[in-house]
């Protein structure tokens, strides 16, 4: 959250610097099954966001300390390549990359069925490569689909979405303008089905009644975003199945 700069984030008709009105999202495109050689993976592109997810495991945890003896540790990678913002970013990880690993892989391990798979890790790797503002939930909605898409038992899909306060107005997913001059961002990782909120974070000033309302914006969109998750993953197994059937009909 920047600071106030003279550039007007919402004009007198109510319209974002983009043409967007307050509730309105970015558009959203989720493709599943991206990579041949992970066990599953994603792709997403938000608003002009572009992120990639890769799924391996479960396999052995490695280094062993950091097996648990009656579940599985979801290991998190979140990089931003150092092209992916407009001044090059240095290679590695950063104390906000390592940040954000932490908590996707804490709220991914609460929809993985975690404790099927003792001692195992399973490795998730979210790379960006285009950053335009709010990335984590991007790479949360992203490395949800991968997780399905490797066949990993989970209890549902997780959904990332933010909302903020732009120019005292509750906005939902803010763009790059918003989130540098904008007054609060607040990320979110939700559950649609159960409506448990797995991740929770905010950044600015909001008062109490904002945030309801910028957690109400997001819970509305998430339920959206879920069935482009669905929808992406259902294409992958229609052509899965397609592959199969060609393959079988290729032998006979």
């Amino acid at each position: 959250m920047g600071m106030k700069m003279d550039i007007e984030l919402i004009d007198k008709n109510g319209l974002r610097i983009d043409g967007r009105k307050p509730e309105e999202l970015r558009p959203i495109k989720i493709e599943a099954g991206v990579l041949k050689r992970a066990d599953g993976s994603a792709y997403v592109e938000w608003g002009k966001n572009k992120i990639l997810a890769a799924v391996y495991g479960p396999r052995e945890a490695h280094p062993r300390h950091l097996q648990k003896s009656n579940k599985a540790i979801v290991q998190v990678r979140y990089n931003m390549a150092p092209f992916s913002v407009g001044d090059r970013k240095r290679p590695g990880p950063d104390r906000r990359s390592v940040e954000i690993s932490k908590i996707t892989s804490e709220a991914l391990e609460h929809v993985v069925m975690t404790e099927l798979f003792p001692r195992s890790s399973i490795d998730v790797f979210i790379e960006v490569l285009q950053a335009n503002a709010g990335t984590r939930c991007a790479g949360l909605t992203a490395a949800s689909v991968a997780l399905a898409d490797a066949g990993i038992p989970m209890k549902d899909l997780v959904v990332g979405v933010a909302s903020g306060k732009v120019d005292d107005v509750v906005v939902l997913d803010l763009g790059k303008e918003e989130d540098n001059y904008g007054q609060a961002d607040v990320p979110m990782g939700y559950i649609p089905r159960t409506g448990e909120i797995v991740l929770l974070q905010m950044d600015g000033d909001m008062t109490q009644e904002e945030l309801f309302k910028a957690m109400e914006m997001s819970m509305d969109a998430a339920k959206y975003i879920y069935g482009l998750q669905k929808e992406a993953l259902r294409k992958r197994y229609e052509m899965i199945a397609r592959e199969e059937t060609e393959e079988i009909e290729g032998v006979q």
